[in-house]
């Protein structure tokens, strides 16, 4: 009898412990939004201003490795644009370009944190973290001439439809994410996080400006394609767009920007969990 008891008190106070441990405990699986801003960085903005900064945002999914390394997978959306009134440039006055796109992304990125970050241990509840990783995104530059919304892709302003194919370009790219952040845990399973992340790619066309004029004789007469491909005349008598002469620069890549503050959730673990020795840290299996 005396034994049942003795079992029986080590039974409730172990699974008292297994219940308690449920409550202070989260998956290393989480999910967020994200909301914040973005710029895009290229021919038309080389001196990396900020005139045109538009609503980002997206959602994502991230697992904890361990307290140091995390993966995330995320859709993310913004526009960009910008326009060459905004240059202090003489040259880039007179070019009179400008262009807006929609930006769809999908990304996968891994974090490095500076300091143990686990979700619901006071000791472990910030952390700044770096961060890089590979993505793909759609854009479509357009521009309005006359009050008209006009897709540039399209029209080959650079001369993509008039003999230089080495000039065409898809409205799909690659991008490299890279940047730095900062991780909070709030309260419960929930995180705080603001990131800014620079997204490097591999298209120079976002814009639809990269290379040099190649005349208006290449476009059909009196067309959109040619009014577009040179809009100097609509602010100097003087046409820039000659053959051969400066249209973009080729020299580099564009670029955009996010800057995001996102809200996480981890899930809650009900079971009474197994822990592994991980860098000084109990975590969840």
């Amino acid at each position: 009898m005396y034994r049942i008891k003795t079992l029986s008190i080590l039974l409730f106070i172990i699974l008292g412990a297994c219940d308690a441990g449920a409550q202070r405990y989260f998956t290393a699986l989480e999910v967020g939004v994200s909301a914040g801003g973005s710029e895009y960085f290229g021919d038309l903005n080389q001196h990396y201003g900020f005139r045109e900064i538009h609503p980002a945002g997206g959602m994502y999914g991230r697992e904890r490795l361990n307290s140091y390394i995390a993966v995330k997978g995320g859709f993310y959306y913004t526009k960009v644009g910008y326009d060459d009134k905004y240059s202090n440039d003489p040259y880039q006055k007179l070019r009179n370009l400008n262009f807006k796109s929609d930006i769809f992304e999908a990304s996968l990125q891994a974090e490095f944190n500076f300091f143990a970050f686990i979700t619901g241990d006071k000791l472990h509840r910030f952390t700044p973290y770096l961060t890089g990783g590979i993505g793909g995104f759609y854009f479509n530059p357009y521009t309005t001439y006359n009050g008209i919304k006009y897709d540039l892709q399209q029209l080959g302003t650079e001369g993509q439809n008039a003999g230089y194919s080495d000039r065409k370009y898809t409205t799909t790219s690659i991008c490299f994410p890279v940047g730095a952040g900062v991780k909070i845990w709030i309260k419960g399973g929930v995180n705080l996080t603001f990131e800014i992340t620079d997204r490097l790619t591999t298209t120079d066309y976002m814009d639809d400006v990269s290379s040099t004029y190649v005349g208006i004789d290449k476009f059909p007469k009196n067309s959109v394609a040619a009014a577009l491909q040179d809009r100097s005349v609509e602010v100097s008598n003087v046409p820039l767009g000659r053959p051969g002469k400066q249209r973009g620069n080729t020299a580099s890549k564009d670029q955009y920007m996010m800057g995001l503050v996102s809200i996480t959730f981890n899930f809650t673990s009900y079971k009474c969990p197994s822990f592994m020795r991980y860098d000084d840290e109990l975590r969840i299996r």
